[in-house]
Order: C-alpha cells, then sequence, then structure tokens
C-alpha cells in the first residue's frame, strides 16, 4: 500500500542501506540489455528398445523393449530482480536436455530435464520468423513454454498383439521444436521520468533513491533506463525509472525514438521534468509542448496516463517565474524542485503517490 511520503528522508545514507538486496540488484550497473535474438532448441526424445526377454527356465519370454524417454522443453521465465536481458545475451543457443532411450525388462528411458531461461518482468517474447507475439511476460513468475521436447519412441513391447507375438519394430524418438525466438524488454515501473535531454531526470532519481545512473552537464547522458526505489525506512513506496531523454521526431524513430518510447508504455504515472533556462535559450513552455505531441503521436493511450509536472533547477535564479508561466498556459499545478538543494522533493513524491493511489483506486472499481 503507498504511504505517504510526510517522514521520508530523501536521499539519506541511512536510507539508502535500507534497500533490500534485491532491489539493489537493479542499480548494480551491469550493462543494460533490452532485445536479444536467441535459438530454442526442445530435447530430442529417445529411442525406443528392441529387446527381447531372455532368461532361463522362462521360454518365449517375448518382447521387453520399453519407451524412451521425452525431452526436456525449453522454458522462458519471469523472475524478480533483474531490469535487463544482459545476463543472457551472450548465449544463443539453448537446448534442453534429451530423453534417454528405452531399456530392456520394459524399462522407459528418463525424460530429459527442462530448461529455463530467467528473464526480467516485462518482458516480450516474439516468434522472429512469423513476427507473433507469443507471450508478455508481465508479472514474475510468468512463464512459456516456447519449445517443447520431443516424445519418447515406442519400444517393441508396444507392438505386441495376438498376432505379433514377437515384433521387431520399434520407434525412434521426436526431435524437439525449435525456432528463432526475440526477446524484448520494456521496463515496469510506477513512475517514469521524461522530459528533453539535460532536464536534470539522472540527477533527481539518485537523489530519490539509491540508484547511481551517469550524470553529466551535457546532454544525452542517459543511454538506456535506469531504474530506482524510492523508499521510507525498508517499505517502497514507488520504483522511479530515469528515462533517456526525448527529441522532436522519436515517435518516428529519430534519435533513441522507440527504444525510449517502448519503455514509457509500461509506467503508470508520468513524471515530466522542464528545464527552466535551457542551454539553448530554448521555450520551456515550447520544449513542455514538444514532449506532449511526441507522447500523443505515438499512442494516445500513452498521452492519457496521469503526468505530474516539475521545473527541475529550482535553484537557479528565474526558474520560479517559469513556473508560474507554465502554470498559468496549462492551468494546471507546477512544481519547482531542486535535485542539489532538496527543495521540493517531499512534495513531487506526494503528488507521484497520490497520482498512483488514485489510479489503483480507480482500476479496483472498474473490476467486476
Amino acid at each position: 500500500m503507498l504511504k505517504p511520503p510526510s517522514q521520508l528522508a530523501l536521499g539519506t545514507e541511512k536510507n539508502r542501506e535500507r534497500v533490500s538486496p534485491s532491489a539493489q540488484r537493479l542499480y548494480n550497473g551491469d550493462m543494460f540489455v533490452d532485445r536479444v535474438d536467441l535459438f530454442v532448441h526442445g530435447g530430442d526424445g529417445g529411442a525406443g528398445c528392441l529387446s527381447f526377454r531372455r532368461e532361463k527356465y522362462v521360454p518365449r519370454g517375448g518382447p521387453d523393449g520399453g519407451n524412451g524417454g521425452d525431452g526436456g522443453d525449453v522454458i522462458v521465465r519471469a523472475l524478480a530482480g533483474t531490469d535487463s536481458l544482459a545476463d543472457i545475451v551472450n548465449r544463443k543457443h539453448w537446448r534442453a536436455e534429451n530423453g534417454e532411450r528405452g531399456g530392456s525388462a520394459n524399462c522407459t528411458g528418463r525424460n530429459g530435464e527442462r530448461l529455463v531461461i530467467p528473464v526480467p518482468p516485462g518482458t516480450i517474447i516474439y516468434d522472429r520468423e512469423r513476427g507473433n507475439i507469443l507471450r508478455d511476460l508481465t508479472e514474475a513468475g510468468d512463464e512459456v513454454i516456447v519449445a517443447r521436447g520431443g516424445k519418447g519412441g515406442r519400444g517393441n513391447k508396444a507392438f505386441a498383439t495376438a498376432v505379433n507375438r514377437a515384433p521387431r519394430q520399434f520407434e525412434p524418438g521426436e526431435e524437439g521444436e525449435q525456432r528463432w525466438l526475440t526477446l524484448e524488454l520494456k521496463i515496469i515501473a510506477d513512475a517514469g521520468l521524461i522530459g528533453l535531454p539535460n532536464a536534470g531526470k539522472s540527477t533527481l532519481l539518485s537523489r530519490l533513491s539509491r540508484a547511481t545512473p551517469e550524470i553529466a552537464d551535457y546532454p544525452f547522458t542517459t543511454k538506456h533506463p535506469n531504474l530506482g526505489i524510492v523508499t521510507l525506512g525498508q517499505e517502497r513506496i514507488f520504483c522511479l525509472a530515469d528515462l533517456p531523454g526525448l527529441i522532436e521526431g522519436a515517435h518516428a524513430g529519430i534519435g533513441l525514438g522507440h527504444e525510449f518510447l517502448r519503455h514509457v508504455e509500461r509506467t503508470r504515472v508520468l513524471v515530466h521534468l522542464v528545464e527552466p533556462l535551457p542551454a539553448d535559450r530554448s521555450d520551456p513552455l515550447a520544449n513542455y509542448r514538444t514532449i506532449r505531441r511526441e507522447l500523443e503521436l505515438y499512442s494516445s493511450v500513452l498521452a492519457r496516463k496521469p503526468e505530474v509536472i516539475a521545473v527541475s533547477k529550482a535553484e537557479l535564479t528565474g526558474s520560479e517565474e517559469v513556473r508560474q508561466t507554465l502554470a498559468a498556459a496549462l492551468h494546471r499545478e507546477v512544481l519547482a524542485i531542486s535535485a542539489v538543494t532538496g527543495q521540493g522533493l517531499a512534495q513531487l513524491v506526494q503528488a507521484v503517490t497520490i497520482a498512483l493511489t488514485e489510479l489503483q483506486q480507480a482500476e479496483a472499481e472498474a473490476l467486476p
């Protein structure tokens, strides 16, 4: 349940040390990968056995060849605690274990072990050749079989009949399914920081959470999404994502384009940061509308998400005038925040918390 941040000690070392180990894995600095191609192959079924029972004092023992074991399935499963496909990017071929062949004395071969490919929640699995979606793994624990193992072949015991008492037929095992997959990750976060490059998103994320994104005084510092957990003591309030900066034309793939926008799709609330005094002397209001236009052109659903607007870098002279101009033009509340001084951060967290709570209530009321 979401808690008000009235007692939130933002950015303190005490809070940072209390982040759970699973949350800390979100910020381990590993390479971020959000798209991989994999070849998967289910295990082949084991062959059936051709055997006849031959024991002393047992005449005409008859066929006793057992069936082969089934091949293992290849499964893709969403696991909590990861936010990247980096762990599997260096392994392109995944093959489950083959089933063992059948044995004499009606012994059935052992089934092959299943092979599980771990991925983060939010991973969409495509059949690369056909282009269709096999499954969207949105929750931890979701899984899908992407390549079934082959059935084991029958031994000659299975072919025995009243008129064919000594069959010599047996079956080889079936081959396992195989296909190329494309795995695409769309970050799942409660709130996502959006805005033009150099709006201060990474700095804000580092102040509100334990995340350590790359920060510099030039645009396009962030090349991939970063996640942070905003906490109160040991209790998580919400997950916040710093998403790469948009530019005009992103809906058509310009710049980071779709690489950025597909991650925004999974966020529940948008936190729109507006730089008050851009280095290129552009108009902050026009910059805000540029981002909104890109969201609308990309997806009407995305554009309708709840939005919290904040003028960043409030420590700069003249930022308050920019905030007032935006609020008057948009007829909405516009916050003033500073990741440097801490001004307005508690109010920002509270606004996001309220938006998430209202969204949860609306979703609950919509349930039958």
